[in-house]
């Protein structure tokens, strides 16, 4: 069980008393909210980005011209390191739910694909990058949720009418989805506190949000650091689900 750092103490009391006067909290998530329920994150010292896979690295094989030239390829991986139907939502998704269900939390805005917030029962949650948990047939358009046509088949999903299923999920060489952007965009203007918890925020999609941020109190929580550390008015080093966990017992 992770603990928090002696040094993080006294920041997450801080971080709790911008939480308790803020009236509108903004969540912004990434890879490392998820590492604590098992998922690995992507740029990390065991991140998918550090691993190779057969003769392809990662980057390339999440890519929409390797999804549309090696489908098979594509799938093969796709279910053996980007679902993880096993995860269970962990202490700082439990946090943000529990955050937004006091009417503190406007919404979550996330660059995961897990589904994990809502599971936690997070309501309004952008999801930049799409999500797992959803699938659409590339000829006639049909919606299957959940992950089920894609892992319990083998080789490519296919649908009735014999289309490929894709996932929804942003492959690089994709756009993100507008309206997805522009609310997340407009719900961090409309904030007096943004939460930035997990992400590196060297993902353009996550760090140019913080240039629509006005308010008073921007937060961040995540191992490592970011390089806009300079931006922050509070800065935790340390394992998100330890800081909830904390935070939790507070509220």
């Amino acid at each position: 069980m992770s603990k928090l750092k002696e040094n993080s103490i006294k920041e997450v009391q801080k971080l709790y008393e911008a939480i308790k006067a803020s009236k509108c909290v903004v969540a912004l998530t990434g890879a490392g909210i998820s590492v604590p329920s098992g998922i690995p994150d992507f740029r990390g010292e065991a991140g998918l980005y550090k691993t190779k896979y057969g003769d392809y690295k990662p980057e390339v094989m999440l890519s929409r011209d390797f999804f549309d030239d090696h489908p098979d390829e594509f799938f093969k991986f796709y279910r053996e390191k980007m679902i993880y139907a096993d995860a269970k939502p962990n202490a700082a998704h439990l946090l943000l739910a529990e955050l937004e269900r006091q009417g503190k939390l406007s919404c979550v805005i996330t660059q995961n694909i897990d589904g994990l917030h809502s599971d936690a029962g997070s309501k309004r949650v952008y999801e930049l990058h799409g999500s797992v948990r959803r699938n659409r047939c590339m000829r006639c358009g049909r919606s299957y949720p959940g992950t089920d046509i894609v892992t319990q088949c083998s080789g490519v999903p296919r649908c009735g009418c014999g289309g490929m299923i894709k996932p929804d999920v942003v492959l690089y060489g994709e756009w993100l989805d507008g309206d997805v952007v522009r609310g997340a965009s407009k719900a961090v203007c409309d904030a007096d506190m943004l939460l930035v918890i997990g992400t590196s925020l060297q993902v353009s999609s996550a760090s140019s949000l913080l240039y629509d941020y006005c308010g008073d109190t921007l937060a961040f929580v995540n191992k490592g650091g970011t390089p806009y550390d300079d931006m922050a008015d509070i800065i935790i080093d340390d394992d998100c689900a330890a800081v909830a966990k904390e935070l939790l017992k507070l509220l």
